[in-house]
Formats: structure tokens, sequence, C-alpha cells
């Protein structure tokens, strides 16, 4: 009997040099090539969404520096500049204005009219000349007196704001052994000193300000006097007690008055009301003055608040507060200084003249035009374009216009280089490409139905850098001679309603980008057409897997299912090697 090879049985049944796993695997990789090829698909539609997400970006840059060229005023803007090194002089000229020199010879400044009411009207100090019983600290003068030392001819005494002022005199006769005497005249409301001999006052020591506070000073005599009476106003008390030297009686039963300046009441009540306050209810008012107390020579004031010949309109009835204010048109003592208006001339003409400094069109006939003079003076003032603004908004939209010109060639570039050629993120996309053409058409164009001087950018001086798409100005003084010279013709090539560069312009890049409020652009809509592609890869990728997934986990059964009867088949064939065996060991 012919023994059966249960070796090669055994091998050929369990595959023991057969990787089944490895196998799977590898056909799952094989097929996994598709998946490979969709997600370079993905990552160059990625990168094509950056560079337009990086492309819109200088696209509204450039948009924003087209607007800029269009502000308003800004081709039209005008600077002044004086003759004069370190002018005081302030001029200003408004959009339009023309342009040119203006020699302005200012020989009066104008002024406004004042009314210095009467002085002194505050009661004296004392109402006789006892003075015992007014001590320094009650003293109702201008200055407040303060307690210290004070030298007269050499001798010092000590003063105490308690002390009376005819105790303060007591001290002046005691310390000069009486060869100076002081007393007090009600009638003059004066402080006087006299002597044999020169009196001579102060020294470096004192500390108190009693001689200045009575208005004593040295003349070289033996006499000296107040320069002024004494007693002023109280600005803090009511009218009642205000210390006036004449009573305000024009009110009702309950202290009411009033008064008119330039026709506009002014109220007080002589019960409740300081000078303080009826001076600030002046100047609040619409009577267009400014009121003020001097309390050196105890008198009101009051201006106008615009320059020029114009006077007051004062009324009130008899005994009113006008009248105590020293500033009624009946006020003994009170003077009117009518204002002055400004004469100038321009350009050697006639005479002119304004209520105002501020010399305007409305005086000048020049439009635009507005010269603060402060001085007597001759000046020049040149009117010009604002050439400087012009050339920063144009240079900053050539810039961002290089700048999307530069990144559209580099992102649609295509280079071959030893036999090989070089592709950019966008170089088959031709509309991406169209943009930059039509920019440059755009920028290369004139401007049709202009009739001035300015039609194209090449009249600016301004022109491609050779082939390049890049604009720069070639010729910067033809730019600073439109601009100086013709800067309506520069304003009408860029400002034209719809057909002006910049509306053109921003017209043409309003459909590239998106905006606030609008549907999306030209390249946010291709950008979004690549991140759908993407969503729908993401899709197809999803689907492979899947199948692919469940391709392996057939195979994995078939290979695990065909390996456990492998196994079983090797028991057998182990069970039947040991019959066989046996068989033959027993015949």
């Amino acid at each position: 009997m012919t023994a059966i090879n249960t070796s090669s049985i055994s091998s050929a049944l369990t595959g023991s040099t057969f990787d089944w796993q490895s196998f799977v695997d590898t056909i799952i990789s094989y097929d996994s090539a598709t998946i490979t090829t969709l997600q370079a698909e993905q990552s160059t539609n990625s990168d094509k969404v950056s560079a337009l997400q990086v492309l819109e970006t200088d696209l509204t840059d450039l948009q924003t520096a087209s607007t800029a060229l269009s502000a308003s005023g800004l081709f039209t803007g005008r600077t002044t500049a004086s003759s004069t090194a370190g002018s005081s002089w302030a001029s200003t000229a408004s959009s339009g204005a023309a342009i040119g020199s203006y020699t302005f010879n200012v020989t009066q400044l104008a002024t406004a009219s004042k009314r210095a009411g009467t002085s002194n009207i505050g009661k004296a100090i004392s109402a006789t000349n006892d003075v015992s019983g007014l001590t320094l600290a009650t003293l109702p003068t201008a200055g407040k007196p303060t307690a210290g030392t004070l030298t007269i001819n050499g001798a010092q005494i000590t003063v105490a704001l308690t002390d009376s002022l005819k105790a303060v005199f007591d001290k002046i006769s005691a310390a000069t052994n009486g060869t100076v005497t002081a007393s007090y005249d009600s009638a003059t409301d004066k402080v006087s000193l006299a002597s044999s001999s020169e009196i001579v006052l102060g020294s470096a020591t004192d500390s108190s300000n009693l001689f200045s506070t009575l208005q004593l000073s040295n003349n070289g005599t033996g006499s000296v006097s107040s320069n002024n009476a004494l007693g002023t106003a109280n600005t803090t008390a009511t009218l009642a007690n205000s210390r006036f030297s004449k009573a305000i009686t024009a009110v009702d039963s309950s202290g009411n008055g009033s008064f008119a300046i330039n026709g506009v009441n002014v109220s007080y009540n002589i019960n409740t009301d300081s000078l303080s306050d009826v001076i600030s209810k002046i100047n609040k008012s619409s009577a267009g003055v400014t009121a003020s107390y001097d309390s050196n020579a105890d008198r009101m004031v009051i201006s106008n608040n615009t320059t020029g010949d114009v006077g007051f309109g004062l009324s009130e009835a008899s005994g009113g507060f006008l009248d105590a204010a020293g500033l009624s048109m009946n006020s003994t003592g009170a003077t009117t200084t009518r204002g002055l208006n400004a004469l100038f001339s321009i350009n050697g003409g006639s005479t002119l003249s304004s209520n105002s400094n501020t010399l305007d069109s409305s005086v000048t006939g020049i439009t635009g035009l507005s010269v603060k003079a402060t001085t007597k003076d001759t000046q020049t003032i040149t009117v010009a374009s604002n050439t400087d603004a012009m050339k920063t908004a144009i240079q900053n939209f050539l810039d961002k216009y290089n700048i999307v010109q530069s990144y559209i060639d580099m992102q649609t570039e295509i280079t071959v280089k030893s036999g090989t050629v070089n592709t950019s993120t966008l170089s088959s996309n031709r509309e991406v490409d169209s943009w930059s053409n039509s920019l440059r058409s755009k920028a290369f164009s004139a401007v049709s139905g202009l009739s001035g001087t300015i039609k194209r950018f090449a009249d600016l001086g301004i022109d491609f850098n050779g082939t390049s798409s890049q604009l720069t100005v070639k010729d910067s003084t033809k730019l600073t001679a439109a601009l100086e010279k013709a800067p309506n013709d520069v304003d009408a090539f860029f400002n034209t309603a719809s057909t002006g560069f910049a509306a053109t312009m921003k017209s043409f890049l309003g459909k590239l980008i998106s905006s606030e409020g609008t549907s999306n652009g030209a390249v946010t809509t291709m950008a979004d057409s690549y991140t759908k592609a993407n969503g729908d890869i993401d899709k197809q990728i999803a689907t492979i897997q899947t199948r692919l997934a469940a391709e392996k986990e057939r195979m994995t059964t078939a290979f695990q299912a065909m390996q456990t009867a492998q196994t079983n088949a090797k028991s057998m064939m182990d069970l039947l090697k040991s019959t066989f065996s046996n068989s033959s060991n027993g015949g």
C-alpha cells in the first residue's frame, strides 16, 4: 500500500506561507488611491480659497483708496500762507477758493465799544472823620489788609486786624514821636499823613500790606494821601446792602427791578441778588456785552462782545440799578468809547472798512478767503492748492493698485525651467487673469466727456512701469504742475459723476468684492465654489471610505473562515497521519 504524503496535504491546506492580512491591507491601500487623489484636489482648492481671500482683502484696500480719491474737497482744497515769518495773523481758504496772492495793508484794527461807569460808586469807609470804631478786619476797601509790621521814617509798628484805624494812627504818631500824624477825611474818603519833613514809608522787612490797602505811597514830601477814595461797593452782599452811594429805588414792593441793554431785559431783586449776580445775568444774556467790576476804580465797565463802531442801548427807570452802578446815560463821570472799524486795502486798492478784524469775503470780495488780522501790518497771503493731500491720496491709490496686480501676477504665473512647466495657485483661472486685464485697461483708458486738460493718468505724469502692470509717477514735475495749476481739471478727471476715474473704478471693484448689505462679489462667489467643491469631495471620500471598510470586513471574514477551515483540515490530517502510521507499523 502506497503511503499518502500527509505533509504536502497539510501544507497546502494550512497555507502556512500566505500572509492574508498584508494581502488585505495591500488591496485596500490600492483601492484608496482615489481618496488620495481627491484629497490632493481638496488641498488645491483650499489653496485657491486662501489666495482669493487675500486677493479680496487687497481689492478692498484698493476700493478704499479709490473712494478716498473722491473725498469732498480733496482736489479743490486750499492752503494759505503769509509772507511774514512767524505771523500772528490767521488765514483760511475754503474749498474752491481762487488761487493767487493777496496783499493786505491793515492800517487800523477793529476795537470794541466800551462804557466805563462813574468811579467811586461805593460809600466812603466811614460816614464821619472818626474811625475809632472801624477795625482793619472790617475795612470796606478794594484790598484786604493783613496783620504784621509797618515802617514809617525808619520806625516800626505792629498792627493787628482787631486794631481800629484810629489805633493805627496813634501807633504811627507814637513811633515817630509825633513828627508824623495820620487822619481820615470822610469828605474825600482818604487817609492823609502829615509831617514837617519828608515821609518815608516801608522797608524790606515789612509784613503788613496796610499802606498799599490805604493807597499810601512815597512822593518825596511831608504830605502823603490816598491815591483814590478808599470805600468800594460790596460785590457779594445783596444789592440792598452793597454799599452803593446811590440807593436803588426803582423797584416794586418786593424789591424787583429791571433794566435793558441793547433791548435785552435784565431783571434783579435787591433783597436776593448781589452785584456779582447781576454781572453774571448780564453776561449770560443775549445783550451781546460783557460786564465787569473794577475794584481799584470802584466802577462798573461794560464792553461789546463784537468789535466795530457800534454803541450801547441802555434804558431803565430813574433810580434803578444802572443809576446806582454809575452806568446810565445820565451818570456823571461815565464815558463811552466808541469802537473802531478795521481799515485796510488789498493789492494797493481803495481803503475798505470792516467792523471785525476777521476780513472775509463779505468785505473783501475774495470768495472763500478769510484773514484774521491781529496787528497793523502789510502781509501777502497766498492761496494755493493743497497738493500734499492730493499727492498722498493719489500715491496711496497707486500703491494699493500695484499690490493687487503684483498678487494676481504671482498667483497666476506660469514658468518653464529646464523643460519643466511650473504653475501657480490660480494659473488655470482665466477669470482672475481677466480681472487684472480689466484693471489695467481702466487705468490706461481716458475719461470721456471731459473738456479740461486732464483726461487720463498720463496727463498727470502717471504711466505703467515698462511692460509690467505696475503704475508709477514717471513725471513728478508734470503731476505737481497739474495739481497746482489745474486742480479743477484733476477733480473732474477723478470725480465726474458715473464716468470719472474714481467712480468707474469703485463700480468695477464693487462687482468683485463683497460689501455689507449686498450680494457676494465675484471673488467671494469663486471662493465659495471651491469651498462647495471641497464639500462634494468630502462626500465622495466618505462614500469610498464606507465601501472600502465593507470590502475589508468582507475579505477579513473570508480569510478568517479559510483560516478556521485550514486549522480544522490540519487537525484531520494529523489524525489521518497518526492512523496510517499505526496501520503501517501493525502490518
